[in-house]
């Protein structure tokens, strides 16, 4: 069963696992579950998504119980007061704070402004040898993002040459190799981890907090580097 974070009448969060697709797509031919339908037999109603989440990404994915409260919630995701955080391990010491506003061009071909916020929250060096030197540098790090791009986080981290651990086509491959080798990782660490927005019920301003998956624990803990609240 899916966990749920946050129901009411109107709409759910629930906390969406590493590989498991929003819903039915024709890019992901293999894939034989989806959020959107699991939800819908999980709690017996219909269902709209609001927003999406890579298939890799993990944390808070929300689906309105109508059209209305869909409308509602998918103009909020635009509004400056609507907080997304995610949290991402990258490669390199990444910058204390930096934001990225830099255009992307989708699977269409449509080029579209993308602007994130990032923060570094922890850096850390390993006497692990990768590539041509022989320590291996990483940073944990917050997005906040203000556009709502496919893959936005992703290309903005490769963009600033400190890609996400786990990340493929955006990655670094010889890093992925390492964790996938030395720490069995095959994951991609990058969570959804808190939304930050307003009921649509009366207006009242909520938080909907995602718990990291085992994963993502695991690695931090063997890099000693602190869970973010």
């Amino acid at each position: 069963m899916l966990e749920i974070l946050y129901q009411d009448d109107y709409f759910v969060a629930i906390n969406k696992p590493h590989g498991l697709l929003v819903h039915r797509t024709g890019i992901a031919t293999d894939a034989t579950e989806f959020a959107l339908q699991l939800l819908r037999d999980q709690l017996g109603q219909y269902l709209y998504p609001v927003h999406r989440l890579d298939r890799k990404t993990s944390g808070v994915l929300l689906f309105a119980f109508d059209k209305q409260t869909n409308t509602q919630l998918q103009a909020q995701l635009h509004e400056p007061s609507t907080q997304k955080k995610y949290i991402a391990l990258v490669r390199g010491y990444f910058p204390d704070r930096v934001t990225v506003d830099h255009p992307l061009t989708n699977d269409r071909g449509k080029t579209q402004e993308a602007i994130t916020d990032f923060e570094c929250l922890e850096q850390i060096e390993l006497p692990v040898p990768l590539g041509n030197f022989q320590t291996s540098r990483y940073s944990l790090i917050a997005a906040y993002p203000r556009t709502g791009r496919m893959h936005q986080i992703r290309k903005h981290c490769n963009h600033l040459r400190h890609p996400i651990v786990g990340d493929r086509p955006h990655g670094c491959n010889k890093q992925n190799r390492l964790f996938k080798e030395k720490w069995q990782l095959t994951n991609m660490l990058l969570h959804a981890q808190s939304f930050g927005l307003k009921r649509t019920s009366d207006n009242q301003n909520i938080l909907i907090k995602a718990p990291f998956s085992s994963e993502f624990q695991r690695i931090l803990t063997t890099f000693a580097l602190q869970l973010p609240h």
